[in-house]
């Protein structure tokens, strides 16, 4: 009998850990994105959760305007920013080095759907 309630309590007591831990869990993940909406700034090189890079151009309480391109802003929700530039080269690389910027990347821009570095002249 005494083994047959070991058992019960085990049954019982597993869920209850595991809503505890996905819970604990959640909260601390909020947080973490609460800290890093708040430290966000006018200027900041960042990367949506869409992919797309830019740099911020105003923000207020629910969305920032990012330019991606010279002249070209657009809105987005402040929780559609996934992270800054720097942050993306430093754990994708393991290794911190300087913010992607897209000035440098100049072949890419002038001639879509050309190899970077090519000589091939668009048409």
């Amino acid at each position: 009998m005494d083994n047959n309630g070991g058992f019960s309590l085990l049954i019982f007591a597993l869920p209850l850990l595991l809503l505890g831990w996905l819970f604990w869990t959640q909260n601390k993940r909020t947080k973490q994105m609460r800290s890093f909406s708040s430290s966000l700034n006018v200027g900041d090189q960042v990367i949506t959760s869409s992919g797309i890079f830019g740099t911020i151009k105003h923000l207020d309480d629910v969305s920032g305007w990012l330019e991606i391109a010279d002249g070209v802003t657009i809105r987005v929700d402040r929780r559609a920013i996934a992270m800054k530039q720097t942050d993306a080269v430093t754990s994708t690389t393991g290794v911190t080095g300087p913010a992607v910027n897209a000035a440098d990347d100049v072949d890419t821009d002038r001639n879509p759907g050309t190899t970077p570095g090519s000589s091939q002249s668009g048409q």
